[in-house]
């Protein structure tokens, strides 16, 4: 098969996308964010003044991926104690807007809860609402910093598992900068091989039914000047078959204390195939997204999104005349119903490894990712 091998080294063009900002105009202080449903079209801003709004951001996926969704719900709870809303409501409403994806309500706690002891001890709203946008910066840096660390636990461990690089991943949905404050998840590991010159090819699902993959891994591996091709979902088993596919490295929404995985609907399927055909299956996200209270898989809510998601098509800033319900081209008949569940959850068991900013768990199991728990929870208390 055709291939070619990415330019790496001293590339510098910059490939962090600010997918996420506070300012603080004179008009009060606002949430800026990055709408992902106009990638790669156009770069265009949203700015959100309320929850409300952030709420709305979060559902439409103009701001998505499990650790910028955390960073934004932790940053919505300070918009609404600076603003001098109802705090309580706006973190119930912000909380809730995504329930698969367990790092929203994580941010959303952490924000309130520092809001809660700021009040507390006796400080005054202007003091709590200080002490939510502080917890909310943090959160940022921190996540920042896994992405950082995550990126050179993973590529240890590609090196391990692949020694002589030229390594040829697939990678499912979007899982770059758009999703994290820093450079992402599995996109950072990939990106990290790119930058020593070790990826020779990156194979991106397109991510049906919102292109996720099409719209914004493509967009940006573009930026960052490597090597990938797009394909079809389905067009992956040829690729396994083929021995085109060296390693399988996706992000995840949630992670249960047994180690199953939520992620894109559709990243299941490449477990099964990875598995078929011997090929390594890493998951990489941050401790933030391991759920110790939810126990397996069957105990996960998966998100159901809208059937119009599924029955038309949407293609960025391409106005439709008479278009209904999302706003696209139908492409099944009137009254279709359909299946359009946003996430699929992957049994520990086929997943080689996770890798988080604390290490690598391999193999897969309950007392390891507990173990991994305890010791980030013991570097933020040291």
């Amino acid at each position: 098969m055709a291939d070619q091998y990415a330019y790496s080294g001293d590339d510098k063009r910059p490939t962090e996308i600010p997918a996420i900002r506070w300012e603080e105009p004179p008009e009060g202080p606002v949430l800026v964010l990055l709408d992902q449903t106009r990638l790669p079209a156009e770069e265009v801003e949203l700015v959100c003044t309320d929850a409300p709004a952030l709420v709305e951001a979060i559902r439409s996926l103009a701001v998505r991926g499990a650790p910028l969704l955390g960073i934004a719900g932790a940053y919505g709870v300070a918009l609404a104690a600076v603003r001098g809303f109802d705090v309580d409501e706006a973190a119930a409403a912000l909380a809730s807007a995504r329930p698969t994806a367990v790092n929203l309500a994580v941010g959303v706690r952490r924000a309130q809860a520092a809001h809660e002891a700021a009040l507390a001890k006796g400080g005054d709203v202007r003091q709590a609402a200080a002490a939510a946008l502080a917890a909310a910066r943090q959160l940022h840096r921190e996540d920042a910093e896994a992405s950082g660390r995550m990126a050179e636990h993973g590529l240890a461990l590609l090196d391990e598992l692949l020694p002589g690089g030229g390594h040829r991943i697939l990678t499912h949905c979007n899982t770059g900068s758009l999703v994290s404050g820093g450079e992402g998840t599995a996109f950072a590991v990939a990106l990290a091989a790119h930058r020593v010159g070790r990826l020779r090819r990156l194979w991106v699902d397109e991510t049906r039914p919102l292109l996720q993959g099409a719209r914004l891994t493509a967009y940006e591996a573009a930026r960052s000047g490597m090597a990938y091709t797009l394909l079809t979902d389905n067009a992956a088993g040829s690729l396994f078959a083929a021995g085109e596919v060296d390693a399988v490295l996706i992000g995840a929404d949630r992670i249960t204390a047994d180690g199953s995985v939520a992620n894109k609907v559709g990243s299941y399927p490449l477990a099964v195939l990875a598995r078929y055909h011997h090929v390594p299956f890493i998951v990489v996200a941050p401790v933030t997204t391991v759920d110790l209270d939810t126990a397996d898989g069957a105990s996960i809510e998966v998100e159901q999104r809208p059937g119009h998601e599924v029955t038309e098509v949407v293609a960025p800033q391409v106005p439709v005349a008479g278009a209904e319900a999302g706003g696209g081209i139908p492409v099944a008949p009137l009254g279709t119903q359909a299946y359009n569940p946003a996430f699929d959850v992957t049994p520990p068991e086929l997943v080689t490894a996770i890798v988080t900013e604390e290490g690598a768990v391999s193999p897969v199991t309950a007392e390891a990712l507990a173990e991994v728990c305890g010791r980030s929870r013991r570097v933020a208390a040291g």
